[in-house]
């Protein structure tokens, strides 16, 4: 398998919204309205598979063409029509161009974090990082979407894990001060071997599962450790005891078992997501949900086009365009869509211009996310640049408001604060106004 990587080698709350609502947009009604939304989102169990572009992706080569743009701005690549009156894609995401009526772009989030490591933090997380930090950082200065996603929402059932990462974490993609417990389980192995298993989740060979039961009683026989009393930081005793919990639960649930092997899937349907690694993986995205397990990463690297980006959007594009197309109709097929969220983004997008090595370089005045599933209104486009793509200029949008987005649909009210260990408030998102138009 190809190794990719980037150029780094890897409430003002409630009565501001009243208060303003006019100006804001967010007044009473729209307050208790997406409290209700939140409220019916948590009875309803939503998911989310977060598809993560790693390297920042061009908005120019999907879902931002600029066709009247000057050669040098707009590249080599033609526009094509999708099912939404005057809105074109690039030429390769014909499949998502083909159900555009199922899904919603937002054309119009931007911010002023350039680099890989800030970038990816502020779209991560919703939170700026709060010092300059370099491009090849990896930097955690507050809880990723998936870590306070498992914070609030627990555990899947049968002892699944409720915030998984393949086939690495991002990253940004980790919990901060929530702690270990919410950070994500790894899938690293490829599930399009044909000797694909999760590691650490099944009982060695050889290890019959009454034998398996006699150690754990016999670890909790011996296990008398004082238990430490701290309220800050919490008693790391019972916390290893709550992982090794989860660990017999997962190696002794049949249904956690089942969840993980990929090849009891139809091969048809194995065909239909694309026999590489990333339409495999994002089967076994799918079957996790499917599960109950409430937020999936993605982690898709090799989007860091400084050179040469429109071979290697001829290669890749056509892969993530079949397999994202896929994984939404197998959705709606099976019921889940209204359920799942499914979200396409990277750190931020790229240079109108294109440079002297044929690529684009880091731009965070304009970028693309796609939306699909989750209540989410398909046929929609948010926002838009300018006739060159330098910039965003109509419905201006941030990470923050990216963020706020992805925990309504979750059932997570944005507009919390927590509390670090050392006992410092920290608001979940600064300004918790998710994009209306997706709501």
């Amino acid at each position: 398998m190809a190794k990719h990587s980037n150029c780094a080698g890897i409430s003002r709350r409630d009565c501001l919204q009243l208060g303003l609502g006019g100006i804001l947009g967010a007044g009473l009604v729209d307050m208790l309205r997406l409290r209700s939304e939140a409220a019916l989102a948590n009875r309803r169990q939503t998911s989310c598979i977060l598809v993560w572009l790693d390297g920042g992706p061009s908005h120019y080569e999907t879902f931002d063409p600029k066709p009247n743009a000057p050669v040098e701005i707009r590249g080599d690549f033609q526009p094509i029509a999708t099912k939404i009156p005057g809105v074109h894609f690039s030429e390769h995401l014909p499949r998502l161009a083909s159900i555009s009526d199922k899904i919603a772009v937002v054309r119009s989030i931007q911010h002023n974090q350039g680099n890989h490591g800030a970038g990816n933090h502020y779209m991560m997380t919703g939170a700026p990082t709060r010092i300059p930090v370099g491009c090849g950082a990896f930097v955690s200065f507050h809880p990723s979407l998936g870590s306070v996603t498992a914070y609030e929402r627990g555990g899947a059932k049968d002892g699944l894990p409720a915030y998984f990462s393949i086939p690495r974490m991002s990253r940004s993609g980790g919990p901060n001060f929530l702690g270990a417990k919410y950070a994500p389980f790894v899938v690293p192995d490829d599930p399009n071997n044909t000797s694909f298993r999760v590691r650490d989740v099944a009982l060695p060979a050889g290890l019959e599962p009454d034998r398996f039961l006699s150690r754990r009683t016999v670890r909790l026989n011996v296990d008398r450790l004082p238990r430490i009393e701290n309220e800050a930081a919490g008693d790391p005793v019972s916390a290893l005891d709550e992982y090794y919990e989860q660990g017999y639960k997962l190696v002794l649930s049949p249904e956690s078992q089942a969840a993980f092997d990929i090849h009891r899937e139809d091969e048809k349907v194995r065909q239909r997501y694309g026999r590489n690694s990333f339409g495999q993986r994002t089967l076994l995205a799918r079957r996790l949900v499917e599960a109950g397990v409430p937020f999936v990463t993605l982690y898709e690297g090799g989007w860091d086009h400084h050179t040469n980006i429109f071979p290697a959007f001829r290669n890749r594009m056509p892969q993530v365009d079949n397999t994202v197309a896929t994984l939404i109709e197998d959705l709606e097929d099976r019921g889940l869509l209204d359920t799942t969220l499914v979200v396409v983004l990277g750190e931020f997008g790229r240079t109108p211009k294109i440079n002297k090595d044929g690529g684009r370089d880091h731009w965070s005045n304009a970028m693309s996310v796609m939306f699909a599933g989750c209540g989410t209104p398909g046929g929609t486009v948010v926002g838009a640049t300018d006739d060159r793509g330098y910039a965003a200029i109509e419905r201006i949008l941030s990470p923050e408001n990216f963020a706020s987005t992805v925990y309504r649909k979750l059932g997570i009210d944005p507009d919390k604060i927590y509390y670090t260990p050392q006992g410092r408030p920290a608001h979940l998102v600064s300004d918790p106004t998710p994009i209306h138009e997706l709501m």
